[in-house]
């Protein structure tokens, strides 16, 4: 059965079995899917392990090795298993958490770590298997290290800026079928927890050289739109900007999934992922606005799970431009943001104000350095400090299909200009808006994320740091690199805590962002879905949901 049949079996479904009313919300939300199966509805048998997604959209490519993205997290978070991970424990409203205090084996069925963490040596899994049969050996991790290492991207930045590795060769050692070593320069004190990273999964080296050609020895092209591991799924349909179809692996070393098949369809608009909730014509709705959440509570066929989560939403300015290369300017955008009237215009309670650039569930957070109260007067009083006592005009990016960062683009917008300040708002799609910021050309725009290792020296790293690949903003202050260099060295945790409080005193001082919230994240469900676990990538593990 695919996206069509099980679309138009759960249509009907909802016609005969919820009444007019709710089959007409159902037919409206499924248009577009039904629209593209050409098909009229037609009964058939919902089926308890097929879980039908509705997302805002299709990960942008299924490569490892692509930047990151929320969808592509997603997707990693299924398709490429890693060495190391979290032990699950409970957390609050019945969701499992990551207990960042427990590591345990994955892929890698034992480690050790040398005394004085410049080494790790993995011990691989006996008997774990791809989706196509391959069996796992140390050849894999070695293929993907390599790979990753000549790509220059997601792999090299960890290997290189985290774990200060400087030579491949020296390196990465295969000692047997079933054991490798990793070696650094220096010490680290995320020795291990780095390969609990969603960016770091370990590729089935012997389909994927199947898909290497001259011009394209890491089949890069392949596996952008294929995938090939040791995970719980595989992806058997890859069609961006439609939908993903993901296939249970038979062959998983867990035991196979209670969900064999995952259909997650795009459906950019959040109004139609609502409805198709509310109907039953999908059994998750991914990233609705806390306004639509907050309708779900009359419903009690739908269940909404919420956890705090780690994220870190804020306005991102280019520091390199003006007149954000000026920390007045910055300082004074930061005391005209109406952080209360967010709170409870946008996202009804269910978000906190971020008062600091490190996730605070982390390890090492504090907020003693927050002075950014709602204060216009302050804020016209520091434009005119830098120059600007009449404002200036600027744009702010933001996605299109993104509720919560329009209304959100709209408060700022009607704030900033009590100041002088004019925006110009840049509703665009999201691939146009990476591509803008990222080459320096968009001066303000939306930046939710969050970063996946709970070390206040690795978020520091990847967002502060002026050599991180994603410090989009240009942030650049030499103690704070400094500090942030010394601390992925550095294994004595209470000097590394106090380096990390001045990374976030100097942080919240100049001011390169404009601090905005976290919003948490919340998942709603049909009330039947039952097993959602949170993570740090805040991607949905598909293994452990299942569905009554």
């Amino acid at each position: 059965m695919d996206i069509c049949d099980e679309v138009v079996a759960r249509e009907r479904m909802l016609r005969t079995g919820f009444g007019a009313r709710a089959a007409l919300i159902a037919m409206t939300a499924v248009a577009s899917v039904m629209a593209v199966c050409g098909v009229s509805p037609a009964f058939a048998q919902n089926n308890s392990s097929v879980l039908l997604v509705a997302g805002p959209r299709t990960p942008e490519s299924l490569d490892q090795e692509y930047p990151p993205t929320e969808a592509s997290h997603e997707a990693r978070r299924n398709i490429y298993e890693r060495l190391l991970t979290y032990a699950p424990k409970a957390g609050e409203g019945g969701v499992s958490v990551e207990n960042f205090d427990k590591l345990t084996g994955a892929l890698a069925e034992s480690w050790q770590t040398s005394p004085d963490k410049t080494s790790i040596t993995f011990h691989l899994r006996q008997g774990v298997k791809s989706p196509v049969g391959n069996t796992l050996t140390a050849d894999d991790l070695m293929w993907t290290f390599e790979r990753g290492w000549n790509l220059k991207a997601n792999f090299h930045w960890y290997m290189t800026q985290v774990l200060k590795i400087q030579d491949f060769k020296t390196a990465f050692q295969k000692i047997d079928d079933r054991t490798v070593k990793v070696t650094l320069p220096k010490p680290s004190p995320l020795i291990e927890r780095i390969w609990v990273n969603n960016d770091l999964g370990i590729i089935d080296a012997t389909e994927a050289k199947k898909h290497a050609t001259s011009d394209d020895p890491w089949a890069s092209r392949w596996l952008s739109g294929h995938s090939a591991s040791y995970a719980p799924y595989q992806v058997t349909k890859y069609a961006p900007g439609q939908e993903v179809v993901y296939e249970a692996n038979k062959n998983y070393y867990r035991g196979v999934p209670k969900i064999t098949r995952v259909i997650f369809r795009e459906m950019p608009t959040s109004s139609n992922r609502l409805a198709a909730l509310q109907a039953g014509a999908v059994d998750v709705a991914e990233w609705l606005p806390a306004r639509e959440l907050n309708t779900l509570s009359s419903f009690p066929n739908v269940k909404v799970w919420k956890v705090f989560g780690n994220y870190v939403q804020r306005v991102e300015m280019n520091n390199n431009t003006p007149p954000f290369n000026n920390e007045k300017v910055r300082q004074a955008l930061n005391y005209a943001v109406p952080r209360d009237e967010i709170l409870k215009a946008v996202f009804y309670g269910t978000a906190r104000p971020t008062k600091s650039p490190i996730s605070e569930i982390y390890p090492a957070f504090t907020d003693k350095f927050f002075d950014y109260s709602y204060n216009l007067d302050k804020a016209k009083a520091l434009l005119k400090e830098a120059g600007f006592e009449k404002g200036f005009k600027t744009q702010l990016g933001y996605p299109t299909g993104d509720q919560t960062a329009e209304e959100l683009a709209i408060i700022l917008k009607t704030s900033l200009s009590k100041i002088g300040v004019d925006v110009e708002l840049q509703k665009l799609p999201a691939s146009t808006l990476v591509e803008r910021y990222s080459k320096g050309t968009m001066p303000m725009y939306f930046f939710r994320d969050m970063a996946i290792v709970p070390d206040a020296g690795y978020v520091a790293n990847l967002w502060l740091n002026s050599a991180s690949l994603i410090n989009y903003s240009h942030y650049k202050n030499s103690e704070v690199d400094r500090l942030i260099n010394d601390s992925l060295s550095s294994t004595d945790e209470q000097k590394r805590r106090t380096q990390m409080e001045r990374v976030q005193q100097l942080v919240m001082q100049q001011a390169p962002w404009i601090f905005l919230i976290n919003p948490g994240y919340q998942l709603a469900t049909r009330s039947n879905i039952k097993g959602y676990s949170w993570n740090t990538t805040n991607g949905n593990t598909w293994y452990d949901f299942s569905k009554n």
